[in-house]
């Protein structure tokens, strides 16, 4: 059987311009994320800072724009002051977030020193759990004041003559969790976050702040936690932050693919909270949204349970991605697109070995896991202007969810290259889809490739040796009088590209 949905995409139904930040990622200190994943001296790959080559490439190839740092729950009992000064002086220090030794090897400086490697910038985080405004303040002068004062001249001392200019910076890390480190109630954060926002940006008043939204919209809390926050930080910040996992616990394959109908109501409900105190407080400011952790993460959580406390760098968290992770991934992503009028940062968590789409080997190489793929080509193909498009989709009902379209798919709009990217999934676990999509405002532009990622075993993953889950751009999508026919088939990825008549 063959199932068929219409879509039209017209030039003209814009969303919004995509902020290319929609691509971050995030590195913590946790298990093999920093060493043994950016950061390996005695790797036959390090450069002359101990980075891993190989990883830099993977990662320059993902496209990263801002990558989130130091964490995480690690954060919210993190010594910024740790990480700085001679190597050979810092402390080791028990990090109570993941039971594990922090050497401090790595920190503030030789962080940023990575993403300019890898064309990135950072998105800092501050300890709201152990410490408060002092520290914060402190670390703001310290990255980003010229000279002159006690902090940036530490900061030269230390080999950095100019300040590293960080302009995004988190007002800490899940503070709604009882898990975190200094875990407040809403009114409790807000008085904190507002007079911590207060005091950096009087530091440096070009910052932009993340207050702490929900750590998932599963939180009891969820969204009473946004309301009373936001009632603080309305005005001092410019961003709430969303996190959010998910899982194929029950291996429920139907319900798992359409778990980015779950993000897309949480993104919603984000944003009705944030108009509401707009409107409350009757403020002529819209607040923004980071979804600053997203990803899929439920694979390790037996093999996390037996790592040997205290131990220095253990793996962690090393999700094997298989298949249909890729799918909802893909998913995910274009979910965010459809809410680039809000949603202006994301970070996918993580990038290197923690729930990440790059893994490395400590005797060998690295390789690409599934997600990579779609995170690729969103992250390559999705920069421009995000178009709403009109879908006619045939639905299906799940154990969790109902009318599930089988089509999921966005559109988006480069003007400056002349492209037209569309990004569909197909949902079924059993049938192909025919996809009609009219483009015809686009009446000057062809087909460039139809590139799909398919697989029969929804369970295949890739390893060092074998990539088993790899995309190819053998779609048989054609353009004809303005219409796009698209094969999609049986749990797909697609992404069809469009350009300029030349």
């Amino acid at each position: 059987m063959t199932l068929k949905a219409k879509m039209v995409v017209d030039k003209d139904f814009k969303i919004s311009d995509v902020d290319s930040r929609i691509y971050g990622s995030f590195i913590e200190h946790l298990g093999r994320a920093v060493y043994g994943g950016v950061y390996e001296p005695d790797h036959p790959l390090a450069d002359e800072n101990g980075f891993r080559k190989d990883v830099i490439e993977l990662v320059k190839e993902l496209d990263v724009p801002i990558i989130r740092y130091p964490g995480g729950n690690f954060v919210s009992g993190y010594n910024w002051e740790d990480g700085v000064g001679p190597v050979g002086e810092r402390p080791r220090r028990l990090d109570l977030a993941w039971r594990t030794t922090e050497t401090n090897e790595l920190g503030t400086n030789e962080f940023v020193d990575w993403t300019k490697k890898v064309k990135s910038e950072v998105m800092m985080a501050v300890n709201l759990g152990t410490r408060g405004i002092d520290e914060a303040r402190n670390l703001v002068e310290y990255c980003n004041h010229p000279g002159g004062t006690y902090y940036s001249d530490l900061r030269k001392q230390h080999g950095y003559k100019d300040p590293h200019k960080i302009k995004t910076w988190c007002l800490g890390n899940e503070m709604d969790g009882p898990w975190q480190i200094g875990h407040k109630t809403a009114e409790e954060y807000g008085r904190l976050a507002v007079e911590t926002a207060k005091a950096m940006k009087w530091v440096d008043p070009t910052i932009e702040l993340v207050t702490c939204g929900s750590s998932s919209s599963s939180m009891a809390t969820f969204p009473e936690w946004e309301a009373t926050t936001l009632e603080h930080t309305y005005e001092a910040a410019d961003y709430i932050s969303l996190h959010q996992y998910y899982g194929n616990r029950n291996d429920d394959s139907a319900s798992y693919l359409a778990k980015s109908l779950d993000m897309d109501h949480f993104i919603k409900t984000v944003i009705s909270t944030c108009d509401y105190i707009k409107a409350k407080k009757r403020s002529k400011k819209t607040m923004y949204l980071s979804f600053d952790e997203w990803n899929v993460w439920y694979h390790s959580n037996e093999a996390d349970k037996k790592v040997e406390p205290w131990s220095i760098a253990p793996p962690q968290l090393e999700d094997v991605y298989n298949f249909e992770d890729a799918l909802l991934v893909g998913s995910m992503l274009m979910t965010m697109l459809k809410h680039s009028d809000r949603v202006k940062m994301a970070c996918m968590a993580q990038l290197v070995n923690v729930i990440a789409p790059i893994m490395t080997d400590t005797k060998g190489g690295a390789w690409k896991q599934t997600i990579f793929y779609p995170y690729q080509h969103v992250s390559m193909y999705g920069r421009g202007i995000a178009l709403q498009p009109v879908i006619s989709s045939p639905k299906y009902d799940s154990k969790e969810f109902t009318d599930v379209p089988y089509l999921d798919s966005i559109a988006v709009h480069n003007p400056e290259k002349e492209e037209l990217t569309i990004f569909a999934l197909n949902r079924s676990l059993e049938d192909s889809l025919t996809l009609e999509c009219d483009v015809r405002s686009f009446s000057d532009y062809q087909i460039i490739e139809h590139t799909v990622l398919e697989n029969e075993n929804l369970k295949a993953v890739n390893t060092l040796e074998k990539q088993a889950v790899i995309p190819h751009n053998r779609g048989k999508a054609v353009l004809e009088g303005g219409n796009i026919i698209a094969p999609l088939t049986k749990h797909s990825w697609n992404v069809i590209r469009l350009g300029l008549k030349k």
